[in-house]
């Protein structure tokens, strides 16, 4: 992490991750689009997710969750990207093509890489799970086979191997949830990149504008009208027995999670309540 030295009240709080281990090439063009802001609107047009919008422009990095398959490649930069929390890795293919991929932790640039059933237990290479040792940890894993990485994707996350079995692997989720994934999918070893990220902290306003996050308003300041936590003459207690959103819909004590979810059956052991 980067410390300030409070020559300002904006800087007097500010941390940022460092950096330094990132390489100084600009970003592959050819691997980069503009995405359409839609600042928490739906199809409609109506705001779906409050307190979205604004923002510093960016552009999207094209990450290749899949990977070649039996190709190595040699790992060419280290770079930040704008849309996800993690670094990402611009690989050099033995065929002369590049593509984006999650950098994960210790990768450095110069190493090789590889995207087999099964490879070396390196950093950075990809294998199937049921390849994988028990306690190795992996991240960027596949739910579907082919269908490329969907868990375990953000800086810092990893699941854990516990075991393979009648065709799946039990992972340990970054919840601490077990669950049964199918073991022929591919897993990256290692855990993601820029596992501080989570020790950042803003320290003022204007850059959380900029990161496209709007002010929150509390409920207990707003009129009766707008939310069941306003009114009143100063301040006031919630005066209801759940806490609720402005909708009235209860947010605490109730569980979110649809009760006929296709998954539901792969879930060996539920995340531990947070108390």
């Amino acid at each position: 992490m980067k410390n300030f030295n409070p020559t300002s009240p904006g800087r007097r709080q500010v941390t940022i991750v460092d950096y330094s281990v990132l390489s100084r090439e600009k970003p592959l063009k050819s691997m980069l689009t503009k995405l359409k802001e839609r600042a928490g609107r739906n199809n409609a047009g109506k705001i779906t997710m409050r307190h979205q919008g604004g923002g510093h422009k960016r552009l999207y990095r094209l990450v290749d969750f899949r990977t070649k398959i039996n190709v190595p490649g040699k790992v060419e930069t280290l770079e930040y990207d704008p849309y996800r929390t993690a670094f990402i890795a611009r690989v050099i293919y033995k065929d002369g093509s590049r593509a984006y991929i999650l950098a994960p932790d210790k990768l450095r640039v110069g190493q090789e890489v590889i995207t087999a059933e099964s490879a070396p237990l390196e950093v950075g290479n990809r294998m199937l799970l049921k390849n994988i040792p028990v306690g190795s940890l992996v991240h960027n894993v596949e739910i579907a086979s082919g269908k490329g990485g969907q868990m375990a994707r953000s800086a810092g996350s990893y699941a854990e191997v516990l075991a393979h079995e009648n065709g799946y692997t039990h992972l340990r989720m970054p919840s601490k949830e077990v669950r049964l994934v199918l073991w022929n999918g591919y897993a990256s070893i290692g855990q993601v990149s820029n596992s501080e990220h989570n020790l950042v902290t803003i320290g003022k306003a204007g850059r959380s504008r900029w990161l496209g996050i709007r002010p929150t308003v509390r409920g207990t300041a707003m009129n009766p009208v707008d939310h069941p936590y306003g009114g009143g003459e100063g301040r006031q207690p919630r005066g209801t027995r759940k806490p609720k959103t402005k909708w009235g819909k209860i947010t605490g004590g109730r569980k979110t999670r649809n009760k006929k979810k296709w998954s539901s059956h792969l879930i060996v052991q539920r995340r531990p309540t947070q108390r």
